[in-house]
């Protein structure tokens, strides 16, 4: 009677399970999809990278998804095709062809030219639910050959033919074993493996072993053997990656090969299969030797049953283990960018939408553009490692497209792949001259006072506080420099002629501009925050200077273009609006002089790494003591900020331009970015001053120089200079030559 009631109880258990929601599903976050066209910037090397991180396999043909060869300059590939957003693409053979870092020639595979085609995008990582486990869920027919038969050969021959339990499998892997002398066989069928996997804990006793045998007849009762493998090949424990556990040979392939479990060829499935007796113990990644000597073995009994040949087999057992260096579930690949998708979809998405399976959310994050920051990072750390207290230096770095305002990559440590305190969110700092572009465009925007050549005093002076305290800033150098233009002020980053500048204007708006600029700290207006002494976080410097990189509009700095439902519906989100802050007249004076910071002031360096020919613009900044280095700069397509100092607040032996700068400077050269190219605005006039003077001169004075001002501010157009012969003589002259 007990059995009776107990039985009916397991039933009940095994069909609500079974027939309901089987897993939790995680939430995939995906970078943003490289899209080929003819004319793109884009670098040979740079488009294999990427195809190398989305698992493509180098063949002497492109024959199948997810294959390709490279002859020269001619890449062929099969892409996967992949559901977008808005539409699908199709996986396709396409031809792309490059010449320098441009793609010259895009076409299908019988040579008709495409306009564009879209490769799928890197998965970088999920958002997963309590229990930490992760799975790319798969249909059986999503399943390569020979995995079914490998599977049920090595772990249940009888599969197909018992109810559950198979009396003459457990007879035969107890003897099989005794005659091996090794554990070759386990005598539970794949059924109640699965039962133990879904609903049992892993405890070895009689009791839980007769539970087990008892759902497992249960489960086959109800369910098809379809049904129970296709869950099998979902539930199966491959392996742990940190914290989380990788179940499901969809995942397993993805995690040790990078590539969809469709695309796996019978030695990569014989591994696969092998490590479910022990997923640690034959771990490839761990204990190759062992993990070989196991795929090899489970080779052999395919042969000894029938599923391929002598030649197959051999053939597998030649190629190398082929697991990818790490793995590839990239939720600790690239942490700070993840955090900032996590932040942002509870700041702009409705808390209830969040909580549905299977959301797909689709990021601006570039991989291309995250590897170069890294490198550059790492590259320029080790370049300064022999500096006293260089290795105590932590650093926060974000990269974003100033026309777009889209976040493409984020360094949140000096070890990018380390999940922790995210720098480039949470590291509030002094900014240091960073806040000096907001004076200056402060008194640009009144171009009846100020224009680029007004005269500023860079003098040493002291002013009383409320609180009877004495400020007195100095220049970095010690050094008085007297009378400069304001140009010269931003572009040198003077303190004394800059902060004259400010209380001129009146510390309130510069605040004010700061706040147009977006910046949301409220910071009190003390004269010592005309230098620098407020605190911001390299995403909130990046979202202020993006305003000042994309013609004074302000852009909200966002990682999400969308997310879609496991249906693949968009979510609604919260809108964000695009706000013309500032004229543009006063930005492009401003982005001269920060032109001229670059050509001719602190950031100089830059040009000693980086062709003359391109224009860039920046910012050096540096806190008291040089507790913290700090450059924000923009081309015309990419704007970058960095970080270095310590975390618990010392000097470092670095300023702006040693420090910071020099990872900028590393990163621009291997992102190649394009050089800024700003149009006239139709309120700005280019004259032509004495450069000595700033008073109007003619162009063919020594000396002059072409400035631009906002149209009634320029100066009066000076007298021409040198001797101006009468033209008649100078065609005489010129026919008496040409005789």
């Amino acid at each position: 009677m007990v059995l009776a009631g107990f039985a009916v109880y397991l039933d009940a258990v095994v069909q609500e399970k079974f027939s309901g929601k089987r897993w939790t599903v995680p939430a995939k976050v995906y970078a943003r999809p490289l899209e080929l066209f003819v004319g793109q910037k884009l670098a040979k090397d740079d488009f294999l990278k990427e195809l190398d991180a989305l698992g493509y396999r180098r063949e002497s043909a492109a024959n199948g998804p997810g294959a390709v060869s490279v002859a020269g300059n001619a890449i062929e590939l099969h892409s996967r095709g992949f559901q977008f957003y808005e539409s699908t693409e199709p996986s396709q053979r396409v031809r792309v062809r490059f010449s320098g870092d441009y793609v010259a020639g895009l076409s299908q595979a019988n040579g008709s030219d495409l306009a564009v085609a879209r490769l799928e995008p890197m998965l970088i990582g999920g958002l997963y639910p309590a229990h930490q486990e992760d799975r790319v869920l798969i249909k059986l027919e999503q399943v390569p050959p020979y995995l079914v038969e490998t599977l049920v050969a090595i772990e249940d021959r009888e599969f197909f033919n018992h109810f559950g339990v198979s009396p003459k499998g457990i007879a035969r892997a107890m003897w099989i074993n005794a005659t091996a002398g090794q554990l070759r066989q386990g005598g539970s069928t794949l059924t109640q493996q699965l039962v133990k996997n879904f609903y049992l804990t892993n405890e070895r006793s009689l009791s839980r072993k007769a539970t087990e045998a008892m759902m497992a007849v249960l489960l086959e009762l109800h369910y098809d053997k379809q049904d129970i493998l296709e869950a099998y090949l979902n539930e199966v424990f491959l392996g742990q990656d940190g914290q989380r556990a990788v179940h499901g040979f969809g995942l397993a392939s993805q995690y040790f090969f990078s590539q969809p479990l469709s695309e796996l060829k019978l030695d990569q499935v014989a591994l696969l299969v092998g490590m479910v007796k022990g997923p640690t113990y034959y771990n490839p990644r761990r204990n190759p030797e062992r993990a070989m000597e196991r795929r090899n073995l489970i080779l052999d009994v395919l042969v000894e049953q029938g599923v391929v040949t002598a030649e197959e087999a051999a053939l597998a057992k030649q190629k190398p283990l082929g697991v990818t260096q790490r793995g590839s579930m990239a939720d600790s690949s690239f942490p700070a960018f993840l955090d900032l998708v996590k932040r942002q979809l509870r700041e702009d998405y409705r808390e209830e939408d969040l909580t549905e399976e299977g959301l797909r959310i689709f990021t601006s994050f570039d991989p291309i553009l995250q590897l170069k920051a890294e490198g550059a990072l790492a590259e320029s750390l080790k370049r300064l490692s022999g500096r006293k207290g260089v290795d105590q230096v932590e650093a926060g770095m974000v990269v974003t497209n100033p026309e777009t305002g889209e976040v493409q990559a984020l360094i949140g440590s000096r070890q990018p792949r380390f999940a922790g305190f995210n720098r480039a969110l949470d590291a509030v700092r002094p900014i240091g001259s960073l806040i000096k572009p907001a004076i200056y465009l402060t008194a640009l925007e009144r171009p009846s006072q100020y224009t680029l050549t007004s005269l500023l005093q860079d003098e040493p002076f002291s002013i009383k506080g409320q609180d009877g305290q004495v400020w007195r800033p100095q220049n970095y150098d010690r050094k008085a420099h007297g009378t400069v233009y304001l140009y010269q002020g931003l572009a040198n980053s003077y303190n004394l002629s800059s902060a004259k500048l400010g209380l001129e204007l009146g510390v309130p708006n510069v605040l004010k501009t700061l706040e147009r600029l977006g910046v949301e700290h409220k910071w009190p207006a003390y004269p010592s925050m005309l230098l620098g002494a407020g605190g911001l976080s390299p995403l909130a410097v990046a979202d202020m200077y993006q305003t000042l990189a994309n013609g004074g509009f302000n852009t909200p700095l966002r990682g999400i273009r969308s997310v879609l439902t496991a249906e693949g519906e968009p979510l609604k989100r919260y809108p964000y609006q695009i706000q013309q802050r500032f004229d543009a007249g006063a930005i492009y004076l401003l982005q001269n002089a920060m032109q001229r910071t670059m050509r001719e002031g602190t950031g100089r360096s830059v040009y000693s790494q980086l062709p003359s020919s391109l224009n860039l613009a920046g910012k050096t900044g540096t806190s008291n003591d040089s507790r913290d280095s700090w450059f924000a700069g923009f081309s015309q397509d990419l704007l970058a900020v960095v970080w270095l100092g310590r975390d618990d607040n010392g000097p470092t032996p670095l300023t702006g331009a040693t420090g910071a700068l020099q990872v900028w400077t590393d990163f621009m050269r291997k992102a190649d970015p394009l050089p800024l190219d700003m149009p006239l605005p139709d309120n700005v006039v280019q004259a032509w001053v004495d450069a000595r003077s700033g008073q109007g001169s003619d162009p063919s004075c020594p000396g002059a120089v072409q400035m631009p001002y906002i149209r009634g501010s320029e100066p009066i157009a000076g007298q021409a200079c040198g001797i101006q012969a009468p033209v008649d003589s100078v065609m005489d002259w010129v026919r008496g030559w040409l005789d």
